[in-house]
């Protein structure tokens, strides 16, 4: 006689790896459970129209065309993304377009988006690139016109203007409909409420007049 049961201990532990696999990736830093409502479920991106509603005109944008105010930080960069609602078409797709405007010798810093991996492709400049992995290793390169660089899911990663009088112009491809992006700095030095001093001075080795200087040279 047939031992069956071993395979009937298997079937389960396989159709249970297999629903474990199937959550759908985040499209925002966190979801709170509503323990309040009697609501079935909350939509994890934007409600979807009628496909017989569908036009052309939804899956095209011109967003990208119009160049970004370099001088709205102290960084000198603009950022400019598709999205659900400038480009209906590209909702639940997984994807999002990036305009990156950098001003001579301007600095997309250090960032890192948690949800997407991101290719970019230099249109115009010369860009320095580069990311770091999780042991502290740098992978940098220098970027010409038609160059592309890829930077992992997850990795701090940063793009400068090399040139001094002319700015770039480079545009990304990230794999979620909502990357997420923090800037290192920001994220240090900006944070409401604020990182207490004694954080900031024992995790980079400076004084608190420093933290001070900081804050106030990032606009805070």
């Amino acid at each position: 006689m047939r031992n069956t049961f071993l395979p009937k201990i298997l079937l389960p532990l396989i159709l249970l790896i297999q629903v474990a696999q199937s959550d759908p990736d985040p499209l925002q830093d966190f979801c709170v459970t509503d323990v309040a409502t009697t609501q079935p479920f909350f939509f994890n991106g934007a409600p979807c129209l009628d496909p017989a509603l569908a036009i052309p005109s939804h899956f095209t944008t011109s967003i990208l065309s119009k160049a970004g105010d370099t001088g709205a930080n102290p960084f000198g960069f603009n950022v400019t993304l598709t999205n659900a609602k400038n480009l209906p078409g590209s909702n639940t797709q997984g994807l999002t377009m990036a305009r990156i405007d950098i001003a001579p010798n301007g600095l997309v810093p250090p960032h890192s988006h948690p949800r997407a991996s991101e290719v970019t492709l230099l249109l115009s400049g010369n860009l320095l690139v580069g990311f770091v992995d999780t042991s502290n290793r740098l992978f940098t390169q220098q970027l010409r016109a038609g160059d592309s660089f890829v930077f992992p899911r997850g990795m701090l990663h940063y793009l400068y203007n090399l040139n001094s009088l002319a700015p770039a112009l480079a545009v990304s491809g990230l794999s979620s409909q909502n990357p997420g992006a923090q800037l290192s700095p920001l994220a240090n030095f900006m944070t409401k409420p604020m990182i207490i001093y004694d954080v900031l001075k024992k995790s980079f080795q400076i004084s608190a007049k420093d933290v001070e200087r900081i804050r106030k040279n990032l606009g805070g």
